[in-house]
């Protein structure tokens, strides 16, 4: 069978142009989501049990993970840094560099990621449940509307509460740079606290809230709306559960990268 090259020729711009259009289209349809799923949370009724369900959910049960990361993290932070100080001697770096890397970088981000793999795959996976079982289907019956319902006490709960928990993750994570240091470096405990309130900013903190309130805001719009998207059956639903957590991890890492060059532009 012989390819007609100039009609493939053809086809290229044309397949390209379609992908680009659609991609377009998509980053609409969830900015537009989003923007609903937020007004409807500012109008009666409020639904506060769903509220406080989704505060227990995001806020209470992702502290352990949160912590554990961070206090480990922190440990091997400080161990790093030091390593690398010992060829520069430059060990006396140890603290403030382990409390404004957490601060700027690292609280934020692990604090994004772990709560994406698991309460962004928990969102997709509930309500993509629901989309294929007929739950929202019978929502709408009733009179209620299911954004209002289902989608908007998650995203106003997660972008509240991220900060929250990448303050506390903040604090254990320097911690756990404080007891290596102390314990195993042979940092005096006075000096390595010194240090480390020393060079730290107050950008530095609110810096870290920012980010962390837009990657809660996009972890809950990317499970909710993939959850939305879900069909069938249950292949729908692993589906929406992937997809959420890749596009939710990937846009942390690239929001990421446009917050620092925004907040910290020299």
């Amino acid at each position: 069978m012989k390819i007609n090259k100039q009609k493939l020729y053809y086809l290229i711009p044309i397949t390209i142009g379609k992908s680009v259009s659609n991609f377009i289209i998509e980053i609409g349809t969830v900015v537009s989501f989003l923007l609903y799923a937020i007004f409807n949370a500012l109008i009666p009724p409020l639904y506060i049990n769903e509220y406080l369900k989704q505060i227990m959910r995001v806020g209470w049960a992702s502290l352990p993970v949160v912590g554990l990361t961070a206090f480990f993290t922190g440990g091997a932070l400080a161990l790093q840094i030091y390593s690398g100080g010992t060829r520069l001697n430059a060990e006396s770096a140890v603290p403030s560099i382990v409390a404004i890397g957490f601060l700027r970088e690292l609280g934020p981000v692990l604090c994004g990621l772990m709560v994406a793999g698991r309460v962004s795959a928990s969102i997709a996976a509930e309500i993509a449940t629901m989309k294929v079982t007929e739950q929202i289907d019978a929502l709408t019956t009733l009179g209620t509307d299911p954004i209002k319902y289902l989608v908007s006490p998650r995203i106003i709960v997660t972008t509240i509460f991220l900060p929250i928990l990448t303050t506390i993750g903040n604090i254990i994570g320097i911690f756990g740079g404080f007891l290596i240091s102390t314990e195993r470096l042979g940092f005096n405990p006075t000096f390595y606290i010194e240090s480390s309130i020393r060079y730290i900013e107050l950008s530095d903190i609110y810096s870290s809230l920012i980010k962390a309130a837009v990657f809660g805001m996009i972890i809950s719009t990317m499970g909710c709306y993939f959850g939305f998207k879900a069909s069938k059956g249950a292949l729908g639903v692993g589906k929406a559960t992937t997809d959420a957590v890749v596009f939710s991890s990937i846009l942390i890492l690239a929001f990421n990268y446009f917050l620092t060059e925004l907040l910290f532009r020299t």
